[in-house]
């Protein structure tokens, strides 16, 4: 069974790089075809796709996170990572690892981990 788990980052305080690490249980991050992805979901708002790392290590970024978002993962522990800098309010939300497949589709997700950030 595949199972993603979000780690717990904490309060974070304005200016701050948010640090998430995803831990993948049940598959291997270098899968074939397999696309390991970072969402969010702001209070009241709907979801927000932050970006992927593909199963060899290539990333693709939302155009407006882009100048702050770096995914990348460690093969040797099956994780795979985000960090955010210079996070806001606007960032709090909660965050989803997400396990997607050939064609796009979102098989696998997380818990999700809650994410404040204020001062």
């Amino acid at each position: 069974q595949v199972q993603l788990r979000e780690s717990d980052p904490g309060r974070m305080v304005p200016s701050q790089t948010l640090p998430l690490v995803c831990t993948v249980s049940g598959d291997s991050i270098t899968a074939d075809h397999s696309y390991w992805s970072w969402i969010r979901q702001p209070p009241g708002k709907g979801l927000e796709w932050i970006g992927y790392i593909s199963y060899t290590g290539g990333t693709v970024y939302r155009s407006s996170l882009k100048s702050r978002a770096v995914i990348s993962r460690d093969t040797s522990k099956n994780v795979f990572t985000l960090q955010l800098s210079s996070v806001t309010p606007a960032d709090t939300a909660v965050y989803y690892c997400v396990r997607a497949g050939k064609a796009g589709q979102y098989e696998y997700w997380g818990q999700g981990t809650q994410v404040t950030v204020s001062s």
